[in-house]
């Protein structure tokens, strides 16, 4: 009988897991490889470009010493890859990605999602973390938003180049763009616009910081499959050029390396996040 009923479970769970669809936000990016971009970053080191946005990445200007979320993580990964020389270019967000273009830099290692825009001109780690997006408004939520739907039509703000800057306009926002985050937290306290959309963690890490700040986080919004799958609230990741392959390939198992060797956590749990920042599905 006990093996019938195993049976009939493991049935039961093969039919269930094979009946459920798991969508992928990236494809096989192995186009260019062969190229010498990693042993290049092995032998002569590699120039991360970060943004001032903590608690990600931030540049002490006294000792030139980076710090923050995403520059533990890199580093980690970096030191499994065999890279030792690690410089550091500090640029508005949206300035990033024509630095690495220009190769002024050799990563954007501030935290950066794919989407359709950046997936012309750049290619993209595997995941690193995950975190997902807010809609912020003053204090008492005025205009009763209560859905990213809702935000059509209306004046919401966004770091330029930002993932909910490219989604915003998609779905035909008006966007107020801002090159910093001082600029757009300012923007959201004053009501210069009656909403945000912005990292949780970003948002967390503020109202930690400026308890008084009139403004909160809208409760129980349900994130769009597309802004995820499409519009750039997937995986944090971490963008290369197209043509330095080896590299990317590199970069992304030495991610996964440090996702699963308990690194990652440690990092994430230093910043008083948890396990949860490891998928963007429930666990």
């Amino acid at each position: 009988m006990w093996r019938t009923a195993i049976g009939l479970t493991l049935s039961l769970f093969i039919t269930t897991a094979s009946a459920q669809e798991f969508q992928h936000e990236a494809s096989p990016l192995f186009d260019s490889c062969g190229d010498g971009s990693y042993q290049r970053a092995v032998k002569d080191g590699i120039t991360l470009g970060i943004s001032p946005s903590p608690p990600y990445t931030s540049l002490d200007p006294a000792t030139g010493k980076a710090s923050g979320l995403d520059v533990e993580i890199n580093e980690a990964a970096l030191k499994w890859m065999g890279v030792s020389k690690i410089r550091y270019e500090v640029a508005p967000f949206g300035q990033l990605i024509p630095a690495l273009l220009a190769k002024r830099i050799d990563t954007v290692s501030s935290n950066i999602h794919i989407t359709p825009d950046r997936l012309k001109v750049v290619s993209f780690t595997g995941p690193a973390w995950w975190y997902g997006p807010a809609i912020v408004t003053q204090k008492g939520n005025p205009e009763k938003l209560t859905s990213f739907d809702m935000l059509k039509g209306k004046k919401i703000g966004a770091i330029a180049g930002s993932a909910a800057d490219e989604y915003l306009r998609k779905i035909g926002a008006d966007v107020v763009a801002f090159q910093t985050d001082a600029e757009e937290f300012a923007a959201i306290s004053t009501g210069r616009v009656p909403a945000i959309v912005e990292d949780d963690v970003k948002v967390l890490e503020f109202l930690d910081a400026n308890k008084s700040a009139p403004i909160e986080i809208v409760g129980n919004v349900k994130v769009p499959d597309e802004l995820i799958f499409k519009y750039g609230y997937g995986y944090a990741r971490y963008a290369v050029r197209k043509e330095d392959c080896s590299l990317r390939a590199a970069y992304t198992q030495a991610l996964a390396e440090t996702r699963g060797n308990g690194t990652v956590s440690a990092i994430l749990k230093k910043y008083g996040l948890s396990n949860r920042n490891l998928f963007f599905f429930p666990l």
